[in-house]
């Protein structure tokens, strides 16, 4: 009588094999989460912006009513209309590349004019893509009194904190993806790259 099938090591490697694909697979799904959560924080602090430069806008529109030239914020409103737009297109494939790249445009967009409207609002993107704010006025660690910047938007700090914990969490999932073996199950699987949002 043998002692062992001659199956037996085919039918061990197969298990071994499945319990390794189910291990990746659920790594990588893990981190596909995490960076479509990171996603619904960072919705949630452009919608906060977007909400913060409409009600800016609205106000803009209620004073100037008095007889005023108002200012030309036309450009304003239908970049914070965009952005929002694709917010909510966005929404529903958080890390598809085209949509992150034309969300990314829209929010560069809606700075451009919240900054053409309010340009004591020093804020500026820096190379890297990240929001900041120059020098101090006068040279010093405070702002001159008379020229303090408008806070642009109100959340822009956790906005810019949630897009930096987006990004990464798509840089993680990426590099998942794209390690050897797990590239197979993400091919298996359809697993597509991210894209972070610039």
């Amino acid at each position: 009588m043998n002692g062992m099938p001659d199956s037996l090591p085919f039918w061990i490697g197969g298990a071994l094999a499945l319990f390794w694909f189910v291990g990746a697979y659920n790594r990588l799904m893990r981190l596909r989460s995490g960076a479509l959560q990171a996603y619904a924080t960072l919705d949630a602090a452009l919608v906060r912006q977007v909400e913060f430069v409409q009600a800016r806008a609205a106000e803009a529109d209620t004073t100037d009513a008095a007889g005023a030239e108002p200012p030309s914020d036309a450009s304003l409103q239908a970049a914070s209309g965009q952005l929002a737009t694709l917010l909510a297109a966005t929404r529903l494939r958080a890390l598809d590349p085209a949509g992150i790249a034309a969300l990314g445009t829209a929010l560069h967009v809606m700075v451009a004019a919240w900054q053409r409207l309010h340009p004591e609002a020093v804020v500026s993107f820096e190379a890297d893509g990240t929001l900041s704010r120059p020098a101090p006025l006068n040279g010093k660690d405070e702002l001159l009194p008379d020229s303090a910047p408008i806070a642009w938007p109100e959340p822009s700090a956790a906005a810019e904190i949630a897009r930096g914990q987006f990004n990464l969490a798509v840089a993680q999932y990426n590099a998942a993806i794209g390690q050897f073996p797990a590239l197979m199950v993400a091919w298996i699987m359809q697993l597509r790259p991210a894209a972070p949002l610039r």
